[in-house]
């Protein structure tokens, strides 16, 4: 594996709809950390897209931007995914979106981690996120980027904590550095799902 490989893609999901977005500017982070490590990048953000409540009995292609949004996702080599963490759990704009995805997008990719909370660590929003991805047999980056009282951390679109930016910095290197790691075998999560796969 090389860190320098230009043709390592990688897109961030933002789950957060919030014009300030600490979750946005981490992620921004993220991404140019990996644009210097030689990767191609893009931000997902989900306020450019109209996306309607999942609903398993409509398809994908009649579901406002959703199609488009997938196809996006699966183009990518590594997908970021970036939520503040909201009732001890991630956003449900980056919910409806995963869940217009399936093993299509995600199978056998490599998914970095990065949550952001206005107290204390994310840590149940970062747990969720890993267990939606090991039921769509991805790859999660041991490393992951969590962003407590992210107010404090971040000022006018800027870390002020420089140990929480590196966290951030690592996790866009990382992006690139494992964006062709093998696979681990197919997760007992991923075999027991059998809903709705993106439809």
């Amino acid at each position: 594996m090389s860190n320098s490989d230009s043709d390592v893609h990688v897109a961030a999901l933002c789950g957060s709809l919030r014009d300030g977005s600490y979750t946005r500017i981490a992620l921004e982070q993220a991404l140019s950390a990996a644009e210097q490590a030689g990767g191609t990048t893009e931000l997902i953000d989900l306020r450019e897209y109209e996306l309607p409540i999942f609903d398993a009995d409509r398809d994908r292609v009649d579901a406002g931007d959703a199609d488009e949004l997938a196809a996006r996702v699966r183009a990518a080599e590594t997908i970021l995914l970036g939520s503040p963490m909201y009732h001890g759990s991630f956003s449900s704009p980056l919910k409806t979106a995963l869940d217009y995805c399936g093993f299509d997008e995600f199978e056998d990719k490599t998914v970095g981690l990065l949550a952001v909370s206005g107290g204390a660590f994310p840590v149940t929003a970062l747990e969720h996120m890993r267990s939606v991805c090991r039921a769509l047999n991805a790859w999660v980056i041991p490393h992951e980027a969590a962003i407590p009282n992210a107010s404090a951390a971040i000022d006018n679109g800027a870390f002020v904590d420089a140990k929480l930016e590196t966290r951030v910095t690592t996790l866009g290197r990382r992006a690139v550095q494992y964006a062709t790691i093998e696979p681990d075998p197919d997760s007992f999560e991923s075999d027991q799902n059998v809903g709705a796969q993106g439809k």
